[in-house]
């Protein structure tokens, strides 16, 4: 029999249940809000279709990823990357056209845009979370929670920051080669004067061969980062690739 002046032992604390993951990212709303339809509207079949003067058409395009970036920042609690380079984007094209700068001017913005990009990935690695990492492990599909915690119980630290750092430059990569072949894409299609409809035309010409030409293999380049990424975390951590996403809600049971 137990001694009734001996303290019983306190119950174990409840574990406290995994907060939910936060809310997804709809990918294809995000391509169609901040970069299709402000293309779209920029067109010059549709901006004759329309018969908007070129600052209510830029206005207009430029509504879309700022009003998409204020509900994502207000859904999510995160800033949409995507809104802010296709607001910036569309600002500097707007502008070249407005203020009527040569076409040169075209490949020189098309270029900076993803050339700042790579150079803020890179220079991000001095920072305590640099860009690659919140590219790459998207909290909303990665359980951040459950890696950190591997990582700190194996030690993982030092070669997560190695590996961080390779894959931040794949990813830099991916943004200085989108910069060099925007550049020479916008060379080679812009040759006419700024605020002509052949300016515009262009202009729409040169971003739907964007998709596959530059696009596509950036975009791939990405993936590679990404999968290059979650595969060395499988060896750092010791988690299977399925632990690293959040667990998916169950299904109910049909009757």
């Amino acid at each position: 029999m137990d001694d009734p002046t001996t303290p019983s032992a306190k119950p174990a604390a409840p574990v406290p249940p995994r907060p939910p993951p936060p809310a997804r990212e709809n990918l294809w709303a995000n391509l169609g809000f901040n970069i299709a339809l402000p293309a779209l509207l920029m067109s010059a079949k549709v901006q004759k279709l329309i018969g908007l003067p070129p600052v209510a058409m830029l206005l207009v395009a430029l509504a879309f990823p700022l009003g998409y970036g204020v509900y994502d920042l207000w859904k999510r609690r995160t800033w949409n990357v995507f809104s802010i380079i296709g607001l910036v984007a569309l600002l500097l094209t707007g502008g070249i056209g407005l203020l009527q700068l040569q076409p040169q001017w075209v490949a020189v913005k098309d270029a900076a845009v993803p050339l700042v990009l790579g150079v803020l990935v890179v220079g991000s690695l001095a920072a305590k979370r640099p860009l690659a990492q919140v590219l790459l492990l998207n909290p909303s599909v990665i359980d951040v929670v459950r890696v950190e915690a591997a990582l700190e119980a194996r030690d993982g630290w030092p070669a997560f920051r190695a590996l961080l750092r390779r894959a931040t430059l794949l990813v830099a990569t991916s943004f200085i080669l989108h910069a060099i072949m925007n550049y020479f894409l916008a060379r080679h299609l812009v040759k006419s004067p700024p605020g002509t409809p052949e300016f515009t035309a262009e202009i729409g010409r040169m971003t739907l061969l964007s998709w596959p030409i530059i696009i596509l293999p950036t975009g791939l380049i990405l993936v590679g980062a990404m999968y290059y990424m979650l595969h060395g975390l499988t060896k750092v951590t010791g988690l299977a690739l399925d632990d690293m996403f959040h667990d998916q809600p169950a299904k109910p049971k049909e009757k």
